[in-house]
């Protein structure tokens, strides 16, 4: 039997296996959603925790990374249609019609949720499905945009502080209250680490680019990308550290981004000693674990902590 002849959801069932495994991203969003909701709470210095707003708020998250992977599926559909025919849409696995009812139907299940439970939420979802949206179309000047990969970089990385001006809203704008100071550093840090992402997973050995993959290894050459990638890296350092500062953590948290700096750079001076895929291909890696490492240091780990002192004091 062909793929194109399975039922619906064997379909979406591969679909997401091979573009977007939602038990590994979806533990990865809540990460992020509990340690950006914490870091407000310890900016504010008031510490209870809601878990529905959590369960809610990473719901909604989950959803805005899905939607981000459905919109790239339309967006890049002449590229891959021309040159990676191996991908879920193009080889027929799932329809744009499909796709497209899908993210209807988690944009309506993101607003019942936020508009039932946390409805002071429903102002700043929204906020961020529009930008989405513009962004899904390239905010109107895509052929200007891929002249300028700075500028399509920074446009389509802003979604990532977007995204946390709702996860830390899940704190202060839920309470009624106005953005905590020092709020603004963490939204630059998750700025500064998308482009960490993003730039860890466009950097390839010569022999590994492909034909239409427009990857920053090749528009910048191996060196430079993988330099400009480690500079991004340690930018994002000494915000997370500013953003330490601001919420009051202590030196075991500098301690703790120190050692994951010096782990997730050591691929990257690797591939710059030995132009190997083995090493650039440790760089997405790399990035994803910095990012994880880092979210977890700026408010996860420290709840854990005062909540599992909370329930045994």
């Amino acid at each position: 039997m062909e793929e194109k002849d399975l039922s619906i959801f064997k379909r979406f069932w591969i679909y997401q296996k091979e573009r977007f495994p939602v038990f590994s991203y979806g533990l990865m969003v809540f990460t992020f959603a509990f340690s950006a909701m914490s870091y407000s709470k310890f900016l504010r210095g008031e510490l209870s925790f809601s878990f529905l707003t959590l369960l809610i708020g990473g719901m909604t998250s989950f959803g805005y990374f899905f939607l981000l992977r459905i919109f790239d599926e339309f967006k890049d559909a002449e590229d891959d249609a021309k040159y990676r025919p191996y991908r879920a849409v193009p080889r027929g696995l799932v329809s744009f019609k499909e796709l497209k009812w899908l993210a209807i139907i988690i944009i309506g299940l993101q607003c019942i949720l936020n508009a039932v439970f946390i409805p002071k939420m429903l102002w700043v979802w929204g906020l961020v499905i529009i930008y989405m949206f513009i962004m899904a179309k390239e905010f109107f000047v895509r052929d200007w945009l891929r002249k300028h990969p700075i500028a399509y970089l920074i446009s389509h990385m802003m979604i990532m502080p977007v995204i946390d001006f709702y996860t830390t809203g899940l704190d202060w704008n839920n309470n009624g209250i106005s953005m905590p100071n020092g709020l603004i550093i963490f939204l630059v840090v998750t700025f500064l680490n998308g482009v960490v992402i993003e730039i860890g997973r466009k950097i390839r050995a010569h022999e590994a680019e492909e034909v239409g993959v427009e990857t920053y290894s090749y528009l910048w050459g191996e060196k430079g990308a993988t330099i400009t990638w480690l500079c991004v890296l340690f930018t994002t350092f000494i915000f997370a550290n500013i953003a330490c500062f601001y919420a009051g953590f202590g030196s075991m948290t500098f301690l703790f981004l120190v050692i994951f700096l010096i782990i997730c750079a050591f691929p990257a001076f690797k591939f710059l000693k030995n132009r190997e895929q083995k090493y650039s291909a440790k760089l997405e890696t790399m990035a994803g674990i910095w990012t994880l490492g880092m979210y977890l240091s700026l408010g996860g780990i420290p709840m854990i902590v005062h909540l599992i002192r909370s329930f045994g004091g």
